[in-house]
């Protein structure tokens, strides 16, 4: 039986990961009282009673509950953080087990990981098998645009979407200074810096990452099924991470709800040597509670493919 504390369980991630470990034997989730959740030395005392502590905090509030699990020494637990902080630092495991050759077995081994954005999760599942491969150079100007459902913005746009305060649509992070792109350039290998435009639609949950590409920019002028044979190889023995077939001329962000699965295309016209590269993922799932859920249950050694 191993014992879990959700440091933030009341917000819509840690609810996710509630609900998809209520599923799961050998899990034994532990507490805090709401008036103690931010008493420090109630906090140490459950976690060291803890194996595994799963942050689920703003990035200051998680930033400081690791440094109170560091000064815990042998009775610390494993840490699993949700948030930001943690996601380009030095001594942190990145929680995409899927990333490349050795990276679930480093998440198994790991005292401390960092679970994945939910764009950086699409974006990066496209692009690193490409550069890997050599078919997409680091340096190469890229841009990224992606939508999301209303259930990633946290309680106020949640409330402004359901209480219908919102807009249909709308881009935001218009600065360029989205907090998902250092990883997406750590963890895609990029050495220049993408441009990033992301967006919220008037939709719960699921979510879309779409990145197009002039072919006959890229070394040696692949086509679309080079490209698309690339990721079939580099995710063939995957569970949760799926090449699809690029047959329609349109594709909708929600089908993947309530799933752990992620879903890559790449859609092509020859003729104008034109692609698209595009990530499917319930912002919710793979890109948050999923990925939490499927990133501890490596730590713990549990299987839960389906």
């Amino acid at each position: 039986m191993a014992k879990i504390f959700i440091d933030g369980e009341s917000g819509t991630t840690g609810l996710g990961i509630r609900t998809r470990l209520a599923a799961i034997p050998r899990i034994e989730l532990a507490s805090l009282p709401p008036e103690e959740r931010k008493n420090p030395q109630a906090k140490a005392a459950l976690l060291r009673q803890v194996d595994l502590a799963i942050l689920c905090l703003p990035d200051d509030a998680a930033r400081e509950t690791a440094d109170l699990v560091a000064n815990l020494g042998d009775a610390a637990p494993r840490i699993l953080d949700a948030s930001t902080a943690h996601r380009v630092t030095a001594g942190w495991v990145y929680g995409f087990p899927e990333l490349a050759p050795g990276q679930s077995q480093a998440i198994g081994t790991a005292r401390r990981v960092a679970n994945p954005g939910c764009y950086a999760t699409g974006a990066i599942a496209l692009l690193r098998p490409l550069v890997d491969a050599g078919l997409l150079p680091a340096d190469l100007p890229i841009a990224i645009s992606a939508v999301s459902g209303y259930s990633g913005g946290g309680k106020s746009m949640i409330a402004a979407y359901e209480e219908g305060r919102a807009p249909p649509f709308e881009l935001y992070a218009l600065d360029l200074e989205h907090k998902h792109v250092p990883e997406i350039m750590e963890y895609s290998r990029l050495t220049q810096r993408p441009i990033f435009v992301p967006s919220v639609g008037n939709f719960a949950q699921g979510m879309l990452v779409s990145i197009p590409l002039f072919l006959d920019t890229l070394p040696g002028k692949p086509k679309g099924c080079d490209l698309e044979a690339a990721l079939r190889s580099h995710y063939a023995s995957s569970v949760y991470v799926r090449v699809m077939d690029a047959q329609e001329t349109r594709t909708e962000p929600e089908s993947l709800n309530g799933s752990n699965d992620l879903e890559l295309r790449v859609f092509t016209n020859e003729a104008r040597r034109h692609a698209v590269l595009v990530a499917k993922l319930d912002n919710l799932g793979k890109g948050a509670s999923g990925a939490a859920v499927q990133n501890l249950a490596i730590m713990l050694g549990l299987d839960l493919r389906p």
